[in-house]
């Protein structure tokens, strides 16, 4: 998961670019880079490890000219969180000059590798899938457009080599020196990419962008979600050119994106993120009702701030008092994206702090968005009980995870997932929760599902392969679950 914004204006972009990343900050606190270009092919970049506004000084915006320019934040599942030479974007001077981000996770790094070394004869400089993506792609545009002067068909036929190349989830959006933006999604949708324009004096201004959030706060009018296999070329006068360049596309988007991923004021895919998580908390309650009595629960209480939907919904369908019990730091990252349980470990009591008063002598039901590996829900089952609770229960709004999540969030190994292996009660002991509740996969599914319906989108599938163990892109095999355990820790 990364958080990516591509524009081309009638002015300078660094601004526009700058204020963007800071909207998409939640899906990627480990760097961040800017580059743009001006229209006599000149670019600029910037990157550093960080937050944004940690990461960016006045003289590296001062630095970046040019009315094209993308921008990327950064959350590391593939190379080295750490590293400042795997932040985005990446570089290649030939052909022509081409600079990328992304957001996703290739699935066939191994053998894309292979050929940059024996078929492409390019040299890789990190481990990092978007510099193979990178390099496939120059590798088609070269192949595609010598000895021919670069146009939108012969780009598109380039994307449509690069899709039946690689494998995976994945995101794109790049510049060429001198030519214009592309942008393109892989052939199941599985990873957001949102297209939208404005009136900018001398004609049109194009955004690319994850989250439809970036377009409200900078008064974009929603052109449309980004088709699966589509890409788009905008070139540097503005006009806009789209083709679909994948064979037999199909959108199967990713559904942690709608439990925790995004932003609850984004639409996605024709759903309001907000809307599918109070459907999954009124689909939670049924659930809820018909495995803890009544008797069992004074209040719901939400783990701030992404559960607050679902909860609210809970309290309201079983009739329930809804408390905040947890106040949450603002200035602390997202426990779930930081690397290394250590992190995640001590950054809990961090952000969250009780107000006892809320939970002495109650039984509390607490609400979170999910449970990945167990670090944080222990902890914050144990924090309520040292403010006095009565009892703990605790309810996702997800299903189990209890499978590797390959598509661009971090959950390499299946023995790190705490349902892994294990029962429900079993997950609840470990916890140390008086009740346990899940959602059930085909509440999660209708609720979102039914969001789609009501935005007119048609859904063809929906990757749930954190909960079910189905790989959408069906190219995930069990050899390849098991190098990635090995290869990848969290």
């Amino acid at each position: 998961m990364c958080g990516i914004v591509g524009m081309v204006g009638r002015g300078h972009v660094n601004q526009d670019i700058y204020d963007a990343l800071l909207l998409l900050q939640h899906r990627g606190q480990d760097a961040t880079g800017i580059a743009t270009t001006e229209a006599n092919g000149v670019m600029h970049m910037a990157k550093n490890k960080g937050m944004v506004r940690e990461a960016f000084r006045t003289r590296d915006m001062r630095s970046l000219l040019g009315n094209v320019g993308l921008g990327h934040v950064r959350y590391a599942t593939k190379g080295t969180a750490s590293s400042e030479e795997e932040a985005q974007p990446f570089y290649v001077n030939a052909p022509y000059g081409i600079t990328l981000i992304h957001n996703g996770n290739l699935t066939n790094t191994r053998e894309l590798a292979l050929d940059m070394e024996r078929r492409d004869r390019r040299h890789l400089n990190s481990s990092s899938d978007t510099e193979l993506l990178l390099n496939v792609l120059a590798s088609e545009l070269q192949a595609t457009t010598s000895p021919v002067d670069l146009d939108a068909d012969r780009i598109f036929q380039a994307v449509a080599r690069t899709h039946r190349r690689i494998e995976g989830a994945y995101a794109v959006i790049a510049f060429i020196a001198g030519y214009g933006l592309l942008a393109f999604r892989d052939p199941f949708g599985i990873r957001p990419l949102i297209l939208g324009r404005r009136d900018g004096e001398g004609g049109d201004e194009w955004v690319v962008t994850s989250e439809s959030l970036v377009l409200e706060n900078a008064d974009y009018e929603v052109v449309r979600e980004i088709a699966p296999g589509e890409a788009v070329f905008i070139a540097n006068d503005g006009e806009m050119f789209s083709q679909q360049c994948a064979e037999d596309p199909q959108l199967a988007p990713c559904s942690f994106e709608y439990v925790y991923l995004a932003r609850p004021d984004s639409v996605m895919n024709g759903v309001s993120i907000y809307e599918s998580r109070l459907r999954m908390g009124e689909k939670l309650a049924a659930t809820i009702a018909r495995h803890i009595p009544a008797d069992e629960i004074d209040v719901v209480m939400p783990i701030p701030d992404s559960a607050r939907p679902a909860a609210m919904e809970v309290a309201r369908v079983l009739g329930i008092e809804y408390r905040e019990g947890f106040y949450k730091n603002r200035y602390v990252g997202r426990t779930f994206i930081m690397p290394g349980q250590a992190a995640r470990k001590k950054s809990v009591r961090q952000k969250l702090n009780t107000m006892s008063m809320e939970f002495r002598g109650k039984k509390v039901l607490l609400i979170d968005d999910s449970i990945v590996r167990g670090t944080t829900s222990r902890q914050i089952i144990q924090m309520a009980r040292d403010a006095g609770a009565a009892s703990v229960s605790f309810a996702s709004a997800a299903p189990p995870v209890r499978f590797p999540h390959v598509y661009g969030i971090n959950m390499p190994s299946a023995t790190e997932l705490i349902a892994h292996g294990r029962t429900i009660p079993e997950v609840r002991d470990e916890l140390g929760a008086d009740h346990l509740v899940y959602q059930e996969i085909d509440d999660l599914k209708e609720a979102i599902v039914e969001g789609c319906a009501a935005g007119g989108t048609v859904l063809d599938d929906l990757d749930m392969s954190c909960f079910d163990g189905r790989y959408v892109t069906g190219t995930v095999s069990p050899e390849y679950l098991e190098w990635v355990a090995e290869t990848q820790g969290s």
